[in-house]
């Protein structure tokens, strides 16, 4: 097994902490330091808004260091809440959460946060469009089409639904107290507010922005950098801003420049190119690690790398075709043959930190070439081919993972042709036959909302693209998201897991993400347990 360096991966560090392109390195003359990161990929749609760019590299350039939220992530420990641009909160009722705010806190146009900001930021205007707090209703893209520059784009409302489904509104009590107001009783609205999405933008921004685009491209945050600038599929500046809540951060500027292909990144960063190289596969840490001055840092994450069907297909209408494709897959030999054994194989769509909510006893779909072929010969299987969209290497070892999955469903007779794709939109792309996608299903917080409903639910993705739906399933989400009772709770998540892993599958769960990272050792940063890179104070010792 391979020696990593994994400071990182005991997250021992807390998370308080606390436009302009300079020179690279500046170290002299008392200058704060500037560091160059390379990137499989900024942004999948070229904007920086939470809400729009909903992605795993998303995440790695929005947080810690631009965007906050109300509560925040604890990036560097165990990614549960603590306090960010509120102090503290408290419970109403089942219904209602008070929170006050951090006063202070300046955005980066030099505004105060105030309650005006955070009613704005979930707000119809905002995220919601004529969208309402009506649970189960799954929200389609083809239903909220902007018809001026100014407006949300199409898939905004339904993300917002996704992870508010019930949120009526936010009051403003005073100027630093607000109120959050959900149509429905909901255990889970403290750790929906350091999800993904939930974060604070500046109202006067958004009033003042020309387009949509205009604002998407440079938002107005309150996070310790701000963008500096933005030049789409190529590279994303953030520069330091001195005003920020939690003190002076650390560095001049973070330059994110994009590099798809693997070996370009390690190279650069061995030549001194680069200071950080994201996403290397292990069969690369070790030439990172064998060069004086540079270690890799990493571990898995509360993320798993999926398959996902699309049952609008003919061929997949059938479950028992799905079935017969979940017990052909060799999780295990992926994994020692891909991962060198540096991640597992998970008890499927669900991360043990959900505590009591976990599922004791549940597990993928057995390995069982026989099974497999018994399943294909009750369902009267005939060979009809089934494309498997594929884009290359957008998640580590993608491309190879794609290669032996589909020799493995080869063996016990499966017809399945990769249809390499070059971005998201072709993956997604109505057009044409769909069959096998690859995706990634993570936990924005320790509760089955967060990853099962969020990603399965009426509003995840794969029914909003109109991939599967599952009435049952729906009901056990709504049972997630409105029951207080920890064991009606448990009861349908255990059901929903049954019914999309195994009755009706909409997914199979190949192994838990992982993440590695090269870098100079000279540098005193920790990697985080997640695809977000943390360049706060706490995290860089001068």
């Amino acid at each position: 097994m391979l020696s990593i360096n994994r400071r990182a991966a005991l997250g021992l560090m807390g998370a308080t902490a606390g436009s302009l392109v300079l020179p690279r390195f500046a170290f002299s003359q008392g200058k704060r330091p500037s560091v160059t990161i390379a990137v499989q990929k900024i942004t999948i749609n070229n904007t920086l808004d939470v809400w729009n760019e909903q992605s795993n590299v998303g995440e790695r350039v929005f947080f810690p260091n631009l965007w906050e939220g109300l509560i925040l992530r604890d990036w560097m420990g165990n990614q549960g809440p603590v306090p960010g641009l509120a102090t503290e909160w408290k419970r109403i009722d089942d219904k209602t959460l008070e929170l006050k705010l951090r006063q202070g806190v300046k955005f980066h146009n030099g505004d105060e946060l105030t309650a005006d900001d955070v009613v704005f930021s979930f707000s119809a205007q905002r995220v919601f469009g004529d969208t309402q707090p009506a649970g189960g209703k799954t929200v389609f893209e083809d239903e909220h089409k902007p018809a001026t520059a100014k407006e949300l784009p199409a898939v905004v409302p339904g993300t917002g639904r996704r992870l508010w489904p019930a949120l009526a509104g936010v009051e403003a009590v005073d100027k630093h107290t607000v109120r959050f107001h959900n149509a429905t009783p909901d255990i889970t609205i403290e750790g929906r507010l350091y999800a993904f999405g939930s974060q604070i933008a500046n109202r006067r921004a958004w009033d003042e922005a020309a387009t949509y685009m205009d604002w998407a491209r440079k938002p107005i945050t309150t996070g310790p950098y701000m963008v500096g600038e933005h030049k789409p599929d190529v590279s994303l500046t953030l520069v330091a801003f001195d005003d920020y809540w939690g003190g002076r951060p650390p560095l001049e500027q973070i330059r994110f420049v994009e590099v798809p292909e693997v070996s370009s990144r390690v190279n650069g960063l061995l030549s001194g190119e680069y200071d950080f190289a994201c996403d290397l596969p292990p069969d690369q840490i070790a030439a990172v690690q064998a060069a004086p001055g540079y270690e890799v840092q990493g571990s898995t994450i509360h993320n798993h790398r999926i398959s996902v069907f699309n049952v609008q297909n003919p061929t997949l209408q059938d479950p028992l075709v799905r079935r017969a494709m979940t017990h052909s897959i060799d999780r295990q030999a992926i994994v020692d043959a891909l991962w060198s054994g540096q991640t597992t194989v998970p008890a499927g769509l669900q991360f043990p930190f959900y505590g009591d909510m976990f599922v004791e006893g549940w597990a993928v779909p057995e390995y069982n070439p026989q099974l497999a072929k018994d399943l294909l010969k009750q369902a009267n299987y005939k060979g009809d081919a089934i494309p498997f969209r594929l884009l290359n290497n957008y998640y580590t070892n993608q491309t190879a993972n794609g290669q032996i999955m589909v020799e493995m469903w080869k063996q016990v007779g499966l017809n399945v042709e990769i249809q390499m794709k070059e971005n998201w939109g072709q993956i997604h792309d109505p057009s044409g036959a769909k069959g096998v996608r690859d995706w990634s299903a993570g936990a924005a917080f320790s509760d089955p909302v967060s990853s099962i409903v969020a990603q399965f639910g009426p509003n995840g993705e794969v029914q909003q693209k109109k991939d599967w739906a599952n009435a049952e399933a729906n009901q056990m989400a709504q049972i997630l998201e409105t029951e207080t009772d920890h064991a009606k709770r448990k009861k349908a998540f255990a059901r929903m897991l049954e019914i999309c892993e195994r009755e009706d599958p909409v997914y199979q769960v190949l192994h838990q993400n992982a993440v590695f990272t090269g870098m100079k050792s000279s540098l005193n940063w920790k990697a985080a347990p997640a695809f977000a890179m943390d360049f706060r104070a706490a995290n860089w010792a001068s």
